[in-house]
């Protein structure tokens, strides 16, 4: 420890009735909460912290641990100087065996502002999540200058007594079990088309939500405006309220219950996704965005934050993976009507990488990014440039010490003159997020993304988040409030077993990295107003199925390969899919049943044959000719029952 300076290192004390309790396959997952810190509330302006340090949480590993210091009084409306452009805090965190993280921090107003709503005061913080026991030295830079945050052009000074101080924690191994992610570890692109977990090492598939692309349009969130009301109303999320337990977090006496709520059902469902928007000023929502005010982009609201962190830090804890939305396609560019600067007014530096937008990926970076399974996506039908992406990519990689996926969503005829500029060592992108027009063409799409991005050198992961047209895309459950398939138009347009089918299985077998799903504004619960996730229940239910099988059957998913030639579907049509890893293991999904055959004239061995229902999940099930030999093409019978249903045929070398 550092004697030179005072520092006050806080004893982790558990809340006995604190747990966050995240249900999974009859699982209840349980994690202590941790005891405030106690920091002081509002102080008079101008009476500045003494540079004292907190550390807070659970020192384990994987978990969030976060540093605070009584740094100088602020006000986050504040100009001169601006707390969140003018001052630069980083704490530098390096590991007895010379591992060094370097973390941005933030001004957090009081250090409580969830609760008290305050917009100033004097702690700043930074979240460290360990990725290894032992000791972490840990030392703080503090610079004071204009636009320092931004712009370390060398014209900074130090800003005393906050600059230069340090320490030291000691950190243990997790205690966390099930589905909870700091039981496995943070996902990191690790060179193949599937993120894997640091600490467990196994590769991760997602399913879960993309809808409603308004999450956070949550009227539990301090200063949360619906600018188009008729349109975009807040949620309340109302229909998930009874699904928050005894223990989970809220704030302000009682806030956030049906928003975490939520998060505890799509857990609880098996699903381990969800993504939302963290800027939709001007677009369709017109109704989320971090600032103090939405045409200020230079002054973030530090309690609405804190609260979009209690629920991110509560999707951790329930295994979810977070898709952060940087920006809609109407506020990333030059496309709509200008100003006299030239850009779209509610654009962040008219799509370049300005003031404006380092400082939001800063912003974005330095509050959220401790959690343990994420993407940046640089923005919804993105329509930058390309310098301007890479620019992007480039200042995100940089700032985001986790190395999080780089992910960028576009229209869907858009996909080569986005996509292709980006391949291979051209960018720091690790994966893309695909959009198409129709169900149809899922699994071709997944395996074209694949196939490019492996050929040019550096395999993306890649996410299919919106399958399905504009308006309709995932439907509402069968029976959901009279649905029967058709839209609110009458027109008929299919129904959650087509999207099983072509969603789901299309994109898997195409070698996809996991799918969200999109809502459309077609139908009821769509992609704007959603807030009751059981209107796809038992799409989560087919979700949890294929999750469930390829984990359980130790299935290697990583990998393996559309092998679609084997069954005689060399164009990637909807017939039937074939993926597999020659020579070991083979899938092949029937979306209609009946009986196929495939070719494995170019394997050896004999193979087990057996059935698995991706409708109802279970156990594997016995087929009539349980072994075949390899070397010739393989007649593999018919299912085990429901032959004209979907069916997925396994066979694995003996």
């Amino acid at each position: 420890m550092f004697a030179s300076i005072r520092v006050i290192l806080f004893v982790v004390a558990v809340v006995s009735t604190g747990v966050f309790s995240c249900a999974q396959d009859g699982i209840a997952v349980t994690s202590p909460t941790v005891a405030s810190s106690n920091l002081p509330l509002q102080v008079p302006r101008g009476l500045d912290g003494d540079g004292s340090v907190s550390i807070s949480g659970e020192l384990k590993l994987w978990h969030k641990v976060t540093l605070t210091q009584a740094g100088p009084y602020a006000h986050e409306k504040d100009n001169s100087p601006n707390p969140f452009m003018d001052y630069r805090m980083i704490v530098t965190f390096t590991h007895q065996d010379g591992t060094v993280y370097q973390i941005p921090g933030y001004f957090a107003a009081d250090g409580e502002a969830s609760e008290t709503s305050a917009d100033s005061g004097t702690a700043w913080r930074a979240h460290f999540a360990p990725d290894r026991v032992g000791n972490w030295h840990w030392s703080i830079s503090f610079h004071i200058g204009t636009n320092v945050a931004v712009d370390n052009d060398g014209s900074s000074q130090s800003l005393k007594p906050f600059d230069g101080q340090r320490g030291e924690i000691s950190v243990t191994q997790s205690d966390k079990v099930g589905v909870d992610l700091r039981a496995h570890g943070r996902l990191r692109y690790v060179g193949k088309p599937y993120l894997q977990h640091l600490g467990t090492k196994r590769y991760f598939l997602k399913m879960g939500a993309d809808a409603p692309e308004t999450l956070l349009a949550y009227q539990d969130f301090d200063n949360t405006v619906a600018n188009n009301p008729k349109k975009a109303p807040l949620k309340s999320w109302q229909p998930h309220v009874r699904d928050w337990h005894e223990g989970d977090p809220t704030w302000q006496g009682g806030k956030g219950k049906g928003l975490v709520g939520a998060i505890n059902y799509l857990s609880g469902k098996g699903c381990n996704a969800f993504s939302f928007l963290t800027y939709n000023a001007g677009g369709d929502g017109d109704n989320v965005w971090p600032f103090v005010k939405r045409e200020d982009k230079l002054h973030y609201d530090c309690s609405k934050l804190d609260q979009w962190g209690i629920v991110f830090d509560h999707g951790t804890h329930c295994g979810m993976y977070l898709h952060f939305k940087m920006q809609e396609t109407e506020n990333d560019d030059h496309r709509q009507g200008t100003t006299e600067q030239g850009y779209v007014p509610e654009s962040l530096d008219g799509g370049d990488l300005g003031p404006q937008r380092k400082l939001y990926c800063r912003e974005l970076i330095a509050r959220f990014a401790h959690n343990l399974a994420l993407n940046w996506n640089l923005g919804e039908e993105n329509t930058q440039s390309t310098d301007q992406q890479l620019a992007m990519i480039d200042y995100i990689a940089g700032l985001d010490a986790y190395d999080h996926n780089i992910v960028v969503h576009t229209y869907p005829s858009w996909q080569a003159k986005v996509y292709r500029p980006l391949l291979g060592e051209r960018s720091l992108l690790t994966g893309v997020s695909l959009q198409n027009d129709s169900l149809e063409t899922t699994h071709i799409q997944t395996i074209q993304w694949r196939e490019e991005s492996a050929t040019a050198g550096k395999p993306w992961i890649v996410a299919f988040d919106e399958s399905g047209s504009a308006a309709h895309a995932q439907c509402p459950d069968l029976g959901f409030r009279g649905f029967d398939g058709h839209d609110r138009k009458g027109e008929y347009v299919y129904d959650e077993h087509q999207v099983r089918k072509l969603t789901l299985w299309g994109h898997l077998m195409g070698g996809g990295a996991g799918n969200e799903y999109y809502f459309g504004y077609q139908f009821e619960e769509n992609d704007i107003v959603c807030e009751d996730w059981r209107s796809r229940d038992h799409s989560w239910d087919y979700c949890r199925h294929a999750l469930t099988f390829f984990h359980r059957y130790q299935i290697p998913f990583w990998e393996m390969n559309n092998l679609d030639e084997l069954v005689s579907n060399p164009t990637h049509d909807n017939s039937m899919y074939c993926f597999g890893k020659t020579g070991e293991v083979y899938l092949v999904y029937l979306p209609a049943g009946g009986s196929h055959e495939i070719d494995l004239s170019k394997a050896e061995g004999v193979y087990n044959l057996q059935w698995f229902d991706p409708r109802h999940g279970g156990d594997l099930q016995g087929a009539e000719n349980s072994q075949v030999v390899a070397g010739r093409v393989v007649k593999l019978g018919l299912p085990p029952s429901d032959t004209d249903l979907d069916w997925l045929a396994v066979l694995r070398r003996k």
